[in-house]
């Protein structure tokens, strides 16, 4: 199977480098759509035949402006993570909060306050393309248009090169093109390539 997974475009929050997860449900920018039609115009996004798709705004108008006449399907597990109090905020607005500090000396791997833990997200990301994988809903070339951090989440976990979470991170309207094999435990990702 080929997989290519493509993280949404670019919307007001991203612009403004904010913590846009799970809670904030907002559209693409205007920006955000024009360097998503020149990159489709361009040929960088492959043909797929189904794609999957996290439920929220900025992830089905990727997926239509990329693939409008393709069968899509939602998957709610591959919705952003949970960032609780950092929630639609950047780090100039969170400068002087404690729990903001303190997330960043934990590296980032606690939970965030009032919002998911990373682990749990990473989890929930997996079991989500597993759970398509067991049904056997897998086209042999899918697309999956989602998060960054669910990228980060899925890639970190199944990519044979077993890299850090944050080397998988990627751009708005970028990601990976990849090859997926079926193993005992579920699957596998095999020549991870950078896409657009």
């Amino acid at each position: 199977m080929e997989f290519v997974w493509i993280r949404h475009g670019m919307t007001k929050g991203n612009k403004e480098k904010r913590y846009i997860g799970g809670r904030t449900d907002e559209p693409l920018c205007e920006e955000g759509r024009k360097k998503l039609r020149e990159k489709a115009a361009a040929g960088v996004y492959p043909h797929v035949e189904k794609v999957y798709v996290s439920p929220m705004i900025r992830c089905l108008e990727t997926a239509d402006i990329i693939y409008p006449h393709v069968e899509k399907q939602i998957v709610p597990g591959f919705r952003e993570c949970d960032f609780g109090l950092f929630e639609n905020k950047n780090y100039k607005e969170m400068a002087d909060l404690p729990a903001y500090q303190a997330w960043i000396d934990g590296n980032g791997k606690e939970a965030f306050p009032q919002g998911e833990h990373p682990e749990a997200f990473n989890r929930r990301s997996l079991d989500a393309l597993l759970a398509l994988a067991e049904a056997g809903e897998l086209a042999e070339r899918s697309a999956f248009v989602v998060h960054g951090g669910t990228i980060m989440a899925v890639c970190s976990q199944l990519d044979a090169a077993k890299k850090e979470y944050y080397d998988y991170h990627v751009e708005n309207g970028c990601g990976y093109f990849c090859e997926a094999e079926r193993t005992t435990g579920g699957l596998m990702f095999r020549e991870l390539k950078a896409l657009g």
